[in-house]
């Protein structure tokens, strides 16, 4: 069935619900500090999906989207940054929902977009990707790898669903851990007990990436909490001033960067 979306204009574009046969797919928490957020302040988590770009991590902290008014004009969702503007449109379809994304700038600019969906799960869920996918993982998941993390290096790669010896594919129990994940992929399945919801991305001549943020009580200090994201992604890198060559998005010739992202509430995984 269609998933029913509520969006916070006002306060970044935020999806603050997302829900399907009852179920309530985003994760929430209370965040006062959110509601007057102004740009160039520090991320402030209330949940939900939020729109991070040009950069997830780095400056600004989770982009300049997230704590800006979007209008609505046409049918649409707009927000107008200094260096680049977006357009959002959000669709039901029979089994979920479509989000088309129009991205406005001067040829060669470079950014990173995600989605940044925090989903509330159990313990039990499991996120389904194809086997094999190169993942890359940051210096957070060091304690918890198969081998000492390079000097000096960013990131470090290893194949889903366990690189470099860390499981990464369900979400389990709250251990103490907070850890982040680029995954070389277009797609996912998440299950949770007997429900279903997929992602899919779509961008000709852009890198494709699902982004994990699985923190299991590991993060914030000094008062974490359990959040689980899944969170596709146009670009393969969090901060894009870490971006080389292929790790962001660039505007083309035109000056436009059209995506899209399908959600539905079923998906052929095993």
């Amino acid at each position: 069935m269609p998933l029913d979306i509520v969006i916070d204009r006002a306060h970044g574009g935020r999806w603050t619900s997302m829900r399907a046969a009852g179920r309530e797919w985003l994760w929430r928490r209370e965040a006062p500090e959110r509601e007057k957020a102004v740009p160039g302040d520090a991320f402030a988590d209330a949940g939900g999906l939020e729109e991070c770009v040009p950069t997830v991590r780095g400056i600004p902290d989770h982009g300049d989207a997230w704590s800006r008014l979007w209008a609505r004009e046409a049918g649409a969702d707009v927000l107008r940054c200094d260096r680049f503007g977006l357009t959002r449109t959000v669709r039901a379809i029979t089994d979920g929902a479509v989000a088309d994304y129009v991205l406005t700038a001067d040829p060669g600019f470079r950014f990173v977009w995600a989605a940044h969906a925090l989903l509330d799960l159990s313990d039990r869920a499991l996120v389904h990707i194809d086997g094999g996918a190169r993942t890359r993982l940051f210096p957070e998941a060091t304690p918890l790898l198969d081998r000492e993390w390079p000097t000096d290096a960013p990131w470090v790669e290893g194949d889903w669903p366990a690189p470099c010896g860390l499981r990464l594919d369900r979400f389990g129990p709250d251990d103490g851990t907070a850890v982040g994940a680029v995954v070389d992929a277009a797609q996912c399945c998440v299950h949770d007990r007997a429900d279903r919801l997929s992602f899919a991305l779509e961008a000709d001549g852009q890198p494709l990436s699902i982004a994990l943020w699985r923190n299991l009580g590991g993060y914030p200090a000094p008062h974490p909490y359990r959040s689980t994201g899944v969170e596709p992604m146009l670009g393969r890198v969090f901060d894009l001033a870490e971006a080389g060559p292929g790790d962001a998005a660039r505007v083309p010739a035109s000056g436009e960067t059209r995506w899209r992202l399908t959600l539905t509430t079923h998906c052929r995984c095993a």
